[in-house]
């Protein structure tokens, strides 16, 4: 995520997208780059706390992208149905519960029609009762075919959801593969994770 987010840059190996290294790019080229092709919805929402609901949704659109301001306003509120948020929209963040809080930075990102949405741990910041919401919008995201990159400690989710892992430990890729290559993996660090989740959740 760093690396898509501009904040890294790869040291090894190749980030390409459509067969194009992100590395190849300029800085101009990449900030374009993510306005085009990037959605990322954060761990701890960042939400603007000055702004309602609705204008989280729509200002994006307004001063990124440059769409009018009729249109914009209509397409969040379309967003706020689909998130089930339709009566929320001049609320302000502070009256949002987390995963509500979480459904608008969804509909913002989406707002901005990227081609691959990035998740950084959705439900690392929510109440365990809300969790079980975020993880079904996610799934619906996934039946309308949205492509999603998700870190995520949710290993049965994981398992569940994704139709290819990586497993990553201090920014190494160990183990690639399907859900079922992956868990069944003989890497010894994979293992030793997964059973510490294992245990974790006993």
């Amino acid at each position: 995520l760093n690396i898509i987010s501009g904040l890294d840059r790869e040291y090894e190996g190749i980030l390409a997208f459509k067969g194009e290294p992100l590395r190849d790019l300029s800085e101009i080229e990449l900030t374009q780059f993510r306005k085009d092709n990037i959605g990322f919805v954060f761990q701890n929402f960042n939400l603007f706390p000055h702004w309602t609901v609705l204008e989280n949704i729509v200002n994006p659109m307004i001063h990124v992208q440059k769409k009018d301001r009729t249109f914009a306003r209509e397409k969040g509120r379309e967003l706020l149905g689909r998130m089930g948020l339709a009566d929320k929209e001049k609320e302000y963040p502070f009256a949002l519960s987390g995963g509500q809080k979480q459904r608008v930075a969804i509909a913002r990102a989406l707002a901005l029609e990227p081609k691959i949405l990035f998740f950084d741990e959705p439900t690392s910041a929510l109440d365990p009762r809300l969790t079980g919401e975020i993880l079904a919008l996610i799934r619906s995201l996934k039946d309308s075919h949205m492509a999603m990159v998700i870190v995520t400690h949710e290993m049965q989710f994981a398992r569940e959801i994704s139709d290819r892992i990586l497993f990553l430990s201090e920014g190494e890729v160990l183990c690639v593969g399907s859900p079922e290559e992956v868990f069944s993996s003989g890497n010894e660090r994979l293992q030793n994770f997964l059973g510490g989740y294992a245990r974790e959740r006993i």
